[in-house]
């Protein structure tokens, strides 16, 4: 008979009856190192079930995540971070910076919005997903206000969508990497297709004004986000200068 250690219990068997903690801890080793690695990255084998239905009926799927199966699924956070973090080491792996996206960052560098906007895209990608989706969320819950979708689901929608994106542009880092072939900087196209697609699928994939309300939506949300950003950085050049 032993006592558990997380809650006191008397346990019997295996495992505690009133908590699951396991009476004996196996010992940490190179397996159990691997076994955790592989956890993460596949979220107990969800990772891979997660992109299949997200990249191919992201509406329906996040639909079933919010209203019926949230075991199946990596959360959406977690998904986001995971493949940023993906993102982020190819882009280590093969030397991509923000000039490999888009030239228009010439006209930013040096000022702090340039920073901020390298910070977004390159350095920490998982913390821009959530700010830009927060921003994008707010105007799909305008255009869509009739909805019985709240702000928050519209953001788990937006968390799946951005994870689908950011592995498909590291898919296209890797191509680019190896060929040298400049295909980063219209990479963001397929992205903002995609994020149409979804959120128009996701509210009502039969009416063509769903996708139009969809476009509408990233356009007012990555304006606003953009003002934001060039006001503070103006501002803290400002600063800076006086």
């Amino acid at each position: 008979m032993n006592t558990c250690r997380n809650c006191n219990e008397t346990v019997n068997w295996n495992y505690c009856p009133n908590c699951g903690q396991p009476t004996q801890l196996k010992r940490i080793d190179g397996r159990y190192l691997i076994q955790e690695i592989g956890d993460f990255f596949f979220a107990n084998k969800g990772m891979l079930y997660t992109t299949k239905r997200v990249l191919i009926r992201p509406g329906e799927s996040v639909k079933q995540f919010i209203t019926e199966d949230r075991y199946r699924f990596v959360k959406p956070i977690t998904f986001l971070f995971i493949t940023s973090l993906v993102y982020t080491l190819i882009n280590y792996l093969f030397g991509i910076g923000a000039n490999d996206y888009t030239q228009q960052y010439d006209d930013l560098e040096g000022s702090t919005a340039g920073l901020i906007f390298r910070w977004m895209l390159i350095d920490y990608p998982g913390y821009s997903g959530i700010i830009t989706g927060l921003f994008i969320a707010l105007s799909v819950k305008m255009f869509f206000r009739k909805s019985d979708y709240n702000l928050f689901e519209i953001f788990i929608l937006l968390c799946f969508v951005t994870g689908i994106t950011t592995l498909f542009i590291s898919v296209i880092a890797i191509i680019q990497g190896i060929t040298h072939l400049k295909l980063l900087e219209y990479s963001s196209y397929f992205g903002m297709i995609y994020l149409f697609w979804a959120i128009g699928q996701f509210f009502d994939r039969k009416k063509a004004i769903s996708y139009i309300k969809a476009f509408l939506s990233f356009i007012l949300g990555t304006i606003t986000l953009g003002i934001l950003i060039g006001i503070i950085g103006t501002l803290i050049d400002i600063l800076i200068k006086n």
